[in-house]
């Protein structure tokens, strides 16, 4: 039988300030990888899985890879809500899902960010470390 997969998300809003739209009134495109990273730093808050927590175990946690989709723009003064979640792999990896939605609950931006492991001499971890295993197994993941 297998074992059924728990699924961690969280949800975050954020209201678009002045200093990140461009010319055309709109946010520019490069902040929207500072979003996903609000959706990851309250991730962390809710799951207890912070970047303090990573570094206290004596881990680093560079992105290897980021995708961002643009489908909807977001203008200065709007609220948006970011919705982050875990994809769980059995790779030694932090892998999370970014769907960003308007007011109107529309589909904004979505995308997907993944980190590999370092240790404190900047190795590649191949398996999970101790501490992110633990966590995987108290989530249930």
């Amino acid at each position: 039988m297998a074992k059924s997969q728990n699924i961690l998300s969280c949800t975050e809003q954020v209201r678009v300030r002045f200093n990140e739209t461009d010319p055309l009134g709109i946010v520019w495109h490069g902040h929207y990888i500072v979003y996903f990273e609000d959706g990851r730093e309250a991730f962390g808050r809710q799951h207890g899985l912070t970047y303090l927590d990573i570094q206290k175990a004596g881990f680093v946690t560079p992105i290897v890879k980021s995708t961002c989709e643009h489908f909807l723009p977001l203008k200065y003064g709007e609220t948006f809500r970011i919705v982050t979640t875990f994809v769980n792999s059995n790779s030694a990896k932090l892998i999370y899902k970014y769907e960003l939605f308007n007011e109107e609950n529309k589909l904004v931006c979505s995308g997907e960010t993944i980190q590999v492991f370092l240790d404190s001499d900047n190795n590649l971890c191949l398996y999970n470390p101790e501490f992110f295993q633990e966590w995987k197994d108290k989530m249930g993941l």
